[in-house]
């Protein structure tokens, strides 16, 4: 095997190391990023690539000397392209030319079906490599060229990356920008005629690039340049003498004592080939590089703002990598940290490709570099288990079945062997003498022994080793299965897969493998085998798996294992004399998956995973789904869960005297709301040591816990209040057989009563209600949030009023709670479900409620008298004439005082759970915050503690008025709000729509402002906002459109800064996204009709349709004027034509956008935890996604049941339903601070025993006790409060500690 890589590298990648390429800053190995693939990576730490002080590019395009390949075409064999760009930090220059008329190779340029991108093998030729100049003015300038082709045959590509060091020198650019040298030459020419520049200042040297800017660009359009006079002011203050060897490097010239601009060919155009333009263009965008470093105020105060065009973008198109295929999300685990693992650059490739073309790529690597097959498969191998991926596994399978070995099966050869890897003195006799020696000692080890030497041979293509290695005899089942070059879990269909391998490689062993076969067979007792050994057909065997999932009636392989055996279940139920075919099936679809669920199921007919290894459930105690997702979320969290665990040490003391400044979520927290919150921490601490030590899969949360988690202490008052409406009050007899409740109390505030019409189907038997009780009235009835749309009822103590209950309504609202599953979290505003049908009828006529009037009067009643209780007697009574109205109001009947019905936990946590989501998660911060005591105060009073440092941040609002005076607020969050509301849409361009600038009211005009973030949290949390509002329908809806994840998202464009270079990077997207906005605009409306046809299309039917009728085939044909014709299909391709403009418009656009902070990739956060919501916007089901960063696997959470999710795709990609599970809410963590923020795993399971899961005992945690003193006297130590410049307001030091 060869000690240097000699394959090639795709255009993704080869890009990807041209950011890095520096060829005069190469590292102390002499690596060439460029031309060389990454160093082979032996399992220690990997290499570094670059040169110390190296510049990692920003190109930017240098548009007149590009010749780029135009929008939606493509090459043929005499395209040649060329793209020229400048880095916009150290001013070095690239050129990538491809050319494809070469005649030499095959004329079906990359990419296409077989070959999707480009395979670059380096070719060293004459004129390549770096170039220094010695002498001269420009001695130490470099030029750098490298020439690569196509290893494809039936490509003709041929690329050279040529690159430059920049044309002005360090000393020039100081005589341009030092302003102690500016100031020198200028008081030089001001004392040589202090009269003549009198009043005149200093230049700056942004004035001064300014100038050198203009004379420049007029030297590019101007024939005959004007001459430069000696005694010109400016060219004194600015340039003079001094500057002679610069200008005339540039190629201005001396006439006698004139200064001559440079004088370019004016008629060559784009793509420049006269190098003195090519020359004058380089340093006009050196000198706006330049311009682009000055600092803002200076920039600012001339108003300087060159934006140029990035470059990679066109990069990409050049090279025909611009829409390759990537992986939905980077699973690579394992092998990703903070960079990039040399796995991938070994195969040319990237981080992002998909495994397509990860598989492609190796083969490339090896078809062109055969000596290094072992080192390419040990990277795919590496990729394969870093990514979990199944197709590269079986790839790397298949590849391993074919006799390919791999560096770490070499390494493991030598070891086992007791030889030092790629030692050089062994010979083949040593090898075989240390081979021959190990079996003697260890006779056992035989077969394992043999297979080593025969790896060794194979990687010295020895022979005479492979000879000795492959001994013919075989005698045991473990020395079959080994011969064969299988393993013992292989099913019997592969074993006779593997046969043929053997066969076909060497046909005299024909015999040899049968007797392994038989071995086999005999050992397994498998019938299916000895079927095969004497038919040559295979017997009954393992069923495929597809046929399983086809026999269990699944059409979807991605459903959890839960509901595949559901599934089982159900048809074990409804033919069970098939048991056996269906647990074939079952067995199958277990092992496809690795499932240790299923499997566990079929050894002992249970299901679940090790305790010790695997979390709780938690069980669903009425619509309690989003609570459970919740809970589970911050069980997760470290630092939480210790603090929860170990609360004592963080509690608020009873006698502490910070209870009279305590302010939390700005505003002050009273004793009581402290006493509360530390009943919630324990109700939580107990949950949480539940979770950790008990011996069952799942556990039940309290309901004082759920309690105390979806309701406030604000809204514990509002649902007493509410309780005062309850039918728990007294009877005072009936009327018409309707049950007449004791008065209400007085109002509290005005409330508004629904109006309702009376029953008539009520049954007066009073047994029906015993205890003289009405049924109870759904407490919803007296909600004020439910009430708010009625007339309002004018509150008065005196009246007294009737309230009649409705079987009907009662139904009504039986039905509405029929749901299973909780209604989403809605806001106040939003409606709730019908309240059940009531009236209320006024005892008295002078009631003030017109709602509640009575429908006829009723009999006077006397004293000493009953209320009548039979129906028919108040029937026969109401045909009587009565008696007009008294002189007096009726006496009120005796009653008893009302008793305030108080409602249950059950019945509160229901109202609880209706609470909106930013509510419920705000209620438990706030709790949190309250229970525990502060570590410092900031400047406006705000607690500072833990649960402050590890969720919230701050960000940082700008907004400028016409006067261009800019104003900010800073404050704290503890979430970002995105919405999808407009569409589809990737994280980023969520993330983007709480940022980006935009135009607020303020005073009667229009002002902008946009938001940064001053300070990250360690836990940043993301709330999708899906709550929409119908204005036409006056009805609220929720939006279902996808909102694409990334497992890593990058923060740096977001934070606030004062680098000019982001802010022109802001500002420059901004701008893009308005245009794009106007384009889509355009867009939408040449293409949507009520008719369901775009403009051209309907242009272009009006046309026929006005053809046909001049045809006459009718009996009254129509005259058509011609020209009216021909307008219209202008008019259609001219409007084509405009759609084909815009689309490339808008691709460029989005494309540009997609790009701008590509780069900036210094603060990145890993996704944690995806909140997921099935249903409407009043009802529906909640379940959580956690990524396990130790096991490197998603579970989802479901209530009860922890499962592993098999395909990110089900959290990643877009559900195909009219009723899609959406993303709700996110949680994202430090990558740098992960495995100490969140774990999920966190269990110390208590003996199992043999009672009901209610009866285990749960005894208090300690673990991690000392961890957390030591890790809170740390934080202590630490600076009071971050510094706003750090992003995650830490300095370097605490950062290697502490997460805040």
């Amino acid at each position: 095997m060869s000690s240097k890589l000699g394959g090639g590298k795709t255009p993704p990648r080869l890009l990807e190391d041209l950011l890095l390429y520096n060829p005069q800053r190469l590292p102390p190995s002499s690596y060439n990023v460029l031309t060389e693939l990454t160093l082979k990576y032996d399992g220690t730490t990997p290499p570094r690539n670059v040169g110390k002080g190296a510049c990692r590019h920003r190109w930017a395009l240098k548009h007149e000397q590009c010749n780029l390949l135009e929008l939606d075409t493509g090459p043929d064999s005499s395209s040649v392209y060329t793209a020229a760009a400048i880095c916009t930090l150290c001013r070095c220059h690239v050129e990538l030319k491809i050319d494809y008329s070469s005649e030499l190779s095959g004329s079906l340029p990359c990419p296409t079906p077989g070959t999707p991108l480009h395979h670059f093998i380096h070719e060293p030729a004459d004129g390549s490599g770096l170039s220094t100049i010695q002498g001269g003015i420009t001695a130490g300038s470099w030029v750098d060229t490298q020439f690569f082709r196509c290893s494809s045959s039936l490509c003709s590509a041929r690329l050279s990356v040529r690159s430059r060091s920049p044309h002005l020198l360090p000393e020039w650019v100081a005589l341009l920008t030092d302003k102690s040298l500016i100031k020198s030459r200028a008081d030089k020419a001001m004392a040589h005629d202090p009269e003549r520049f009198e009043g005149h200042a200093v230049p700056t040297p942004l004035e001064i690039l300014q100038n050198l800017r203009t004379y420049l660009r007029n030297a590019m359009t101007s024939p005959d340049p004007r001459k430069i006079p000696p005694h010109n002011k400016k060219w004194l203050l600015c340039f003079g003498d001094s500057c002679a060897e610069l200008l005339q490097y540039i190629g201005f010239a001396r006439e006698e004592a004139d200064w001559i601009p440079p004088r370019p060919d004016v008629k060559d155009t784009a793509p420049f080939s006269n190098p003195s333009n090519i020359l004058v263009n380089n340093v006009e965008y050196e000198v706006e590089v330049l311009l682009n470093q000055r600092p803002d105020t200076e920039r600012r105060m001339f108003k300087i703002h060159i934006q140029h065009h990035p470059a990679m973008i066109e990069f990409e198109r050049l090279l025909g990598s611009k829409d390759y295929m990537t992986s939905t999300q980077s699973r690579t685990i394992d092998l990703t940290q903070d960079d990039e693992h040399p796995f991938y650059g070994g195969l040319g490739t990237k981080m992002d490709f998909h495994d397509e073309l990860i598989s492609w790529a190796y083969e490339r690597q090896t078809a062109c570099d055969k000596a290094n097959t072992p080192y390419y498969l040990e990277c795919l191998q590496g990729i394969a288990k870093g990514r979990s991926s199944e197709d590269l596994q079986t790839k790397v399978a298949i590849e391993a079945s074919s006799g390919k070995i791999s560096v770490e099966d070499i390494r493991e050869a030598y070891k086992s062997l007791g030889l030092e890897y790629q030692n050089l003195f062994y010979d083949d006799d040593t090898i075989i003498g240390m081979f021959q020696s190990r079996i003697a000692d260890a006779p056992r080890q035989e077969i394992d022994l043999r297979r080593a030497l025969s790896i060794i041979g194979q990687e010295r293509d020895s022979s005479k080793i492979q000879n000795v290695a492959s001994n013919n005899t075989v005698a045991t089942y473990e020395q079959a299965v080994s011969w064969l070059g299988a393993t013992e879990d292989m099913t019997d269909d592969f074993l006779v897969s593997m046969h043929g391998v053997k066969v076909h490689e060497n046909p005299a062993n024909e015999e040899l493998a049968r007797r392994c076969m038989a071995l086999i067979a005999e050992k397994r007792g498998s019938s299916a085998l000895q079927a095969w050994l004497e038919t040559g057909h295979l017997g009954e065997t393992e069923m495929d798996f597809g046929q399983a999932y086809t026999r269990l009636g699944i059409g979807d392989r991605m459903v959890d294992d839960e509901l595949v055996l559901t599934s089982y279940n159900v048809l074990v139920q409804e033919t069970p004399s098939q048991i056996k075919e269906l647990k074939r099936a079952l067995a199958a679809i277990a092992k496809s998956r690795n499932s240790f669920y299923l499997t566990s199921f079929l050894d002992s007919n249970t299901v679940g995973h090790k305790l010790s290894d695997w979390p709780v459930g938690l069980e669903n105690i009425g619509n309690t789904c989003y609570l459970n997702s919740l809970l589970q979320f911050y069980f997760t969290v470290k630092p939480l869960r210790e603090l929860v665990l170990n609360f004592d040490t963080y509690k608020m003391q009873s006698d502490d005297s910070g209870f009279e400044t305590k302010r939390v979520g700005s505003r002050k927290v009273s004793k009581k709301e402290v006493d509360r919150a530390q009943r919630f921490v324990y109700e939580l601490q107990k949950l949480f040591k539940s979770m950790i030590s008990i011996s069952a899969d799942k556990v039940t949360p309290e309901q004082e816990l759920a309690r105390l988690t979806l309701i406030s202490s604000s809204n514990e008052e509002t649902i007493r209040r509410m309780s005062i409406l309850s039918a728990h009050r007294p009877s005072i007899g009936d009327i018409d057989g309707q049950p007449i409740l004791g008065p209400l109390p007085p109002f509290p505030a005005p409330v508004a009563i629904t109006d309702a019409v009376m029953s008539n189907d009520i049954n007066a038997d009073n047994n029906k209600y015993p205890n003289d009780s009405a049924p109870e009235v759904n407490d919803e009835i007296s909600s004020e949030g439910t009430l708010v749309e009625s007339p309002a009822v004018e509150s008065k103590p005196d009246h007294d009023f009737m309230i009649i209950d409705s079987v009907e309504s009662t139904q009504q609202e039986e039905q509405v709670l029929e749901d299973k599953e909780n209604f989403a979290p809605i806001k106040p505003d939003e409606a709730r479900p019908s309240t059940p049908d009531f009236k209320i009828k006024s005892l008295v006529e002078s009631s003030p409620s017109r709602a509640n009037e009575q429908s006829r009067p009723l009999s006077p009643i006397k004293e000493g008298d009953g209320v009548t209780k039979d129906k028919h007697e108040v029937s026969q009574a109401s045909m009587v004439t009565l008696p007009g109205p008294p002189s007096r109001p009726p006496p009120v009947p005796p009653r008893q005082m009302p008793e305030e019905h108080k409602p249950t936990v059950q019945e509160e946590v229901e109202i609880g759970a209706q609470q909106d989501v930013t509510e419920v998660i705000a209620n438990v911060l706030f709790q949190l915050q309250c229970a525990i005591k502060a570590e410092s105060i900031d400047d406006s009073g705000e607690q500072i503690d833990q649960i402050k440092r590890l969720f919230f941040g701050k960000q940082k609002s700008y907004i400028t008025n016409e006067h261009g005076e800019t104003r900010s607020k800073e404050e704290f969050i503890s979430d970002i709000k995105v919405d999808v509301a407009s569409g589809p849409r990737d994280i980023y361009a969520a993330l983007d729509g709480a940022f980006d600038i935009q135009e607020v009211e303020v005073g009667g005009s229009l002002e902008p402002q946009y938001t940064t973030i001053s300070q990250l949290p360690p836990i940043l949390q993301v709330l999708v906002q899906r709550a929409q509002f119908d204005a036409e329908k006056k009805a609220s809806f929720k939006s279902i459109n996808h909102l694409e994840l990334r497992e890593t998202i990058y923060m740096d464009r977001y934070m606030d800064s004062s680098d000019p270079e982001l802010i022109d990077r802001r500002q420059a997207c901004w701008s893009w996204k308005k245009e794009l906005a106007k384009l889509e605009a355009r867009k939408l409306y040449l293409t949507k009709t009520e008719l369901d046809m775009d403009i051209p299309d309907t242009l272009s039917s009006t046309a026929e349709y006005l053809k046909q009728c001049s045809m006459g085939n009718t009996d009254d044909p129509i005259e058509v004027n011609l020209k009216l014709l021909q307008s219209l299909e202008q008019e259609s391709q001219d409007t084509k034509l405009e759609l084909s403009q815009l689309e490339d418009q808008m691709r460029t656009l989005a494309s540009n956008i997609s790009s701008q902070f590509a780069d900036l990739r210094e603060i990145p956060y890993r996704l944690h935890s995806v909140f997921i919501h099935r249903g409407m916007v009043s009802s529906g089901h909640y379940w959580i996604f956690i990524y396990d960063f130790t096991n490197s696997m998603w579970r989802k959470y479901n209530d009860g049941y922890v499962t592993e999710v098999r395909d990110p795709s089900v959290i990643f990609e877009a559900e195909q339903s009219t009723r899609p599970a959406t993303s709700y809410f996110l949680v994202y963590v430090r990558d740098d601070l992960r495995s100490e923020l969140v774990e999920s795993v966190c269990r110390d399971v208590a003996k199992e025993t043999n009672g009901p899961q209610e009866d285990a005992v749960m005894v208090d945690d300690e673990r991690g006790t000392a961890d957390l003193i030591q890790w809170h006297q740390d934080f202590s130590a630490a600076e009071d409060y971050p510094q706003v410049n750090d992003p995650w307001g830490t300095n370097g030091e605490a950062l290697q500690s502490n997460f805040w």
